[in-house]
């Protein structure tokens, strides 16, 4: 005897799940294991469909009632406390029906066209949980956002450029205009899979009933065969976006109306793109600041210079005071990076780092004694009186 499957379990939520956690586990589930998504793969199809069933009875309230406190649900109806009822003498399990069953009169035997006090089965049936619902309709949904990782290198940061990108997302289903039906062709009832009856178990005795989401005609009429309802399809889709320039690590653009489609013709999601920089070999950036280290020779610290300097505009003269110490640092107004948003360029600093000249011979080392000679101070005298 087949059991009942545990709606529960199927969509991974606890009996307690209130209809928000139902909902979001039935979408994350469902577009895990969507066909469309998983081309030729039957056990994702199956799933998907045990998926949807499980949905289908607990998003609605009175199935939910029926589920909870039966184990099953029926659109036929089954009598109070049966849960625990034994089937009497010659009562089969198969395909049994209760359309014409009525309760006994108090004083004699049931006729099979007499209404009865109570009523026949399915009016009982009806009477306690309030009579056949209509299926819940999907409901307009807006899409979700995407997130993309895009990696640049310096240059392109400085200068800002253009990239396509192949985005991988859910647009609207070309076969319906993302209307998620079709009045032409049904599509086969993935709760039945087309046969019109399911199985349904009240305690011990197993019934055959028609199929409640399609009413036992076996498809879903006025849903679109190639999306399946939803309105959106899986499809990838080239995406020109510009990167302004003065892009730096961790810029977050935002292409509007680029993220997955709308369920039920609902407004698109946005795709946010989230730039990486690459490192630049001789200039690193500080926010809109541009840092170098510039080596200057003993003689043209000590008797000042005007020198070339590297920037990102190019070539740019540098005047060096007398007496520059290494370490010192120099600005260059507005040789930085520029800021669209703030209409202003930052600065570059040139930070000095004095080179000492190779003793390759004889003459420069008598320079150099010389040097020291006239300049006998100890620049590590001050260090001692600090220790």
């Amino acid at each position: 005897m087949a059991s009942q499957p545990d709606y529960y379990a199927t969509l991974s939520v606890p009996r307690s799940a209130n209809a928000d956690e139902i909902r979001k586990a039935y979408r994350r589930l469902a577009r895990k294991c969507h066909p469309d998504l998983n081309p030729g793969d039957k056990a994702a199809e199956e799933r998907f469909k045990k998926v949807q069933e499980a949905y289908d009875i607990l998003s609605d309230p009175k199935k939910k009632q029926m589920y909870d406190q039966f184990g099953f649900y029926s659109e036929s109806g089954a009598p109070g406390g049966a849960a625990g009822a034994r089937p009497g003498p010659g009562m089969g399990f198969g395909g049994f029906d209760f359309s014409d069953f009525v309760p006994p009169a108090a004083g004699g035997r049931a006729s099979a066209g007499h209404a009865g006090a109570g009523g026949n089965f399915r009016d009982l049936f009806s009477q306690f949980f309030g009579g056949r619902e209509r299926e819940e309709q999907p409901r307009p949904e807006r899409g979700g956002d995407l997130e993309y990782a895009l990696n640049i290198d310096f240059w392109q940061a400085i200068r800002g450029t253009q990239v396509r990108l192949n985005v991988n997302r859910h647009d609207g289903c070309a076969a319906c205009g993302g209307a998620g039906a079709d009045t032409g062709a049904a599509a086969l009832c993935p709760q039945c899979n087309g046969s019109g009856n399911v199985n349904q178990m009240v305690g011990a005795m197993k019934f055959s009933i028609g199929c409640p989401r399609c009413g036992g005609s076996g498809r879903l009429k006025n849903t679109c065969p190639s999306c399946h309802g939803d309105g959106r399809q899986a499809r990838t889709e080239s995406v020109e976006v510009r990167i302004p320039p003065g892009a730096q690590l961790g810029s977050r653009l935002r292409v509007a109306g680029k993220g997955n489609a709308g369920a039920m013709g609902a407004p698109a999601g946005d795709l946010y793109i989230t730039v990486r920089v690459e490192p630049h070999a001789f200039f690193r950036r500080d926010g809109d600041d541009i840092e170098i280290q510039l080596p200057v020779t003993v003689s043209e610290a000590a008797l000042g210079a005007k020198i070339e300097v590297p920037t990102i505009d190019g070539r740019a003269l540098l005047k060096i005071p007398q007496g520059t110490q290494t370490g010192q640092k120099f600005r260059l107004r507005e040789k930085g990076v520029e800021n669209t948003r703030k209409g202003a360029r930052g600065d570059q600093i040139v930070e000095v780092v004095i080179q000492a000249p190779k003793a390759n011979d004889e003459r420069v080392r008598e320079i150099l004694r010389e040097l020291a000679r006239l300049n006998p101070e100890d620049p590590r005298a001050d260090i001692w009186t600090k220790v």
